[in-house]
């Protein structure tokens, strides 16, 4: 298919980019929060519910000055920090206030020590934050695909769609450094994890995607993959790397699951360049097979000294473009252009006859 005639989509308007920072700081926030939930709950209880209740039985030891509410949780900190609070002319003799002034230190060595691990941890290991933060941003995505597996077929799969202006979510759990700088400088956000769980997919925002491509080396693998993706979203389209002929017809039978091999996808590549042309993939409409391919017109070829137009009639095909030696290759050509050996076609029609054209292209041996 000429470039030209490609449909590319537009890229995220600016106000929706805005839209999906904002939501993955509060997507990373709230895993932020769970990473330090225990020195957090560790507060919330101490001061302020602490301070709540320590100034209660305070009041009801009847020690002056009062402490005013707005004042205890200061008081908390205050004796977690093994400082006195400015009210106190004496140190309470009261039990139960006693307990505070030797519980408040031992919390507060807790939540600074416990704080410091956490902070330490998340410093060194960078990893762990940016993979938090990718998670975040995969989780704002809507209407996108998700590609598992990220090797040499997943990369040059990323590469394809981000040229076409297509979002995904990358999901490998054995990323190399290249590749993983690579798919950032794509802007694709990468899932770290086994694509087998469900909880994998869900993070990839597998419900929310238009299509999901599953393209790891390994054909069970693949198999497992495809079997939950399917039971996560009934209705999305997946394409699947299989290289087991078994496999492949089971899963298109079973899932409704486009499946394509490697070697089946080769093939045509490496049967066009014995002879000289490049093949697309068939593309089959209603019960037709389509093919179109580009080739060289040979000398002594049956399409020699022949127009565009005559050809296309007589051979019930469309010619698409047309190159010459020394010119600018033409889209649509005029149909009263003479072919000549050496020129350059790309050709469309049904595939029995596109096979029929190739062979016809080379001219019969003289016996």
């Amino acid at each position: 298919m000429p470039y030209s005639q490609l449909v590319v989509p537009q890229s995220p308007k600016r106000s929706t980019r805005f839209y999906r920072f904002f939501r993955a700081v509060w997507h990373d926030t709230r895993a932020l929060v769970r990473e330090f939930r225990r020195p957090l709950l560790a507060i919330i209880l101490s001061v302020i519910i602490g301070g709540i209740v320590y100034g209660e039985l305070h009041t009801f030891a009847g020690i002056d000055p009062h402490i005013a509410m707005i004042d205890r949780p200061y008081t908390m900190i205050q004796l977690m920090i093994l400082e006195t609070p400015a009210e106190y002319s004496r140190t309470p003799h009261e039990w139960y206030l006693i307990i505070f002034w030797y519980l408040q230190p031992a919390i507060g060595i807790y939540i600074i020590g416990q704080g410091a691990v956490d902070f330490v941890r998340l410093f060194f290991d960078r990893n762990e934050r940016r993979s938090a933060w990718e998670l975040a941003v995969a989780q704002t995505y809507r209407n996108h695909i998700v590609l598992v597996g990220a090797g040499h077929v997943g990369l040059r799969i990323a590469r394809t769609l981000s040229q076409l202006g297509f979002e995904m979510v990358a999901v490998d759990d054995n990323l190399d450094a290249e590749t993983d700088d690579e798919l950032a400088i794509l802007g694709v956000p990468v899932v770290s994890d086994d694509a087998r769980t469900t909880s994998t997919l869900r993070n990839a925002g597998i419900e929310r995607a238009q299509s999901v491509v599953v393209c790891t080396s390994n054909d069970h693998l693949n198999l497992e993959i495809t079997m939950r993706a399917r039971d996560l979203n009934p209705d999305v389209r997946i394409v699947t790397r299989m290289w087991d002929a078994r496999f492949a017809e089971q899963l298109k039978r079973f899932l409704n699951v486009e499946v394509l091999s490697a070697s089946d996808l080769a093939a045509p590549a490496f049967a066009g360049s014995a002879i000289g042309i490049e093949i697309t993939q068939t593309l089959k409409v209603g019960n037709e097979d389509f093919s179109m391919i580009k080739l060289i017109v040979r000398e002594g070829s049956f399409m020699e000294g022949k127009t565009i137009d005559v050809l296309q009639e007589d051979e019930d095909i469309d010619i698409v473009l047309h190159g010459r030696n020394g010119k600018e290759p033409v889209v649509h050509p005029d149909g009263e252009i003479v072919v000549s050996s050496h020129d350059t076609l790309v050709l469309f029609a049904r595939h029995d006859k596109i096979t029929e054209i190739v062979s016809r292209n080379y001219p019969m041996p003289v016996r």
